[in-house]
């Protein structure tokens, strides 16, 4: 069995040298060095509002006293209405607010009704000044409706 001698120790691994072991080092850490440089930066949509901005809300986006009444519930101008999954409430700060935390709160808001469900799909809490300006308010909101309510007859 051959061995290694002691003056040219591990000669057959090619780590006998400190400079290969020095190489491998620096190699080691110029991989660590790109890998991070390679992650995500923070997104200026991370960074707070600016006070005062104003928010662009959509077109068909309703004016209502909103209250979280429970999981998956809730009422807008006192009529009942379900959460569509994924609801989004944003505060006055335009950051998403979690709805177990608003649990019978009242709040002016703009919000979305998903057109194919009837469920409540987004809501913007309003700052005083938002909610000073004119915008259509709803009607009754129901997620269902009846015959009877038609004004046409036949």
């Amino acid at each position: 069995m051959t061995r290694c001698a002691p003056a040219h120790a591990c000669a057959t691994t090619g780590l006998h040298h400190h400079g290969a072991v020095r190489r491998y080092l620096l190699a080691l850490s110029f991989v660590g060095l790109v890998a991070g440089a390679m992650l995500p930066m923070p997104v200026s949509a991370q960074t707070p509002p600016i006070p005062g901005a104003a928010r662009n809300f959509p077109e068909a986006a309703l004016r209502g006293a909103l209250v979280i009444t429970g999981q998956g519930m809730a009422t807008i101008n006192g009529n009942a209405i379900r959460l569509a999954p994924g609801m989004r409430l944003f505060n006055a700060q335009n950051q998403l607010t979690m709805l177990h935390t608003v649990i019978g709160q009242k709040f002016t808001v703009n919000y979305l009704i998903e057109p194919s469900t009837g469920m409540l799909w987004t809501a913007w809490v309003l700052t005083p000044t938002e909610a000073a300006q004119e915008r259509k308010g709803s009607g009754v909101q129901r997620n269902f409706s009846f015959d009877s309510d038609s004004t046409t007859t036949r």
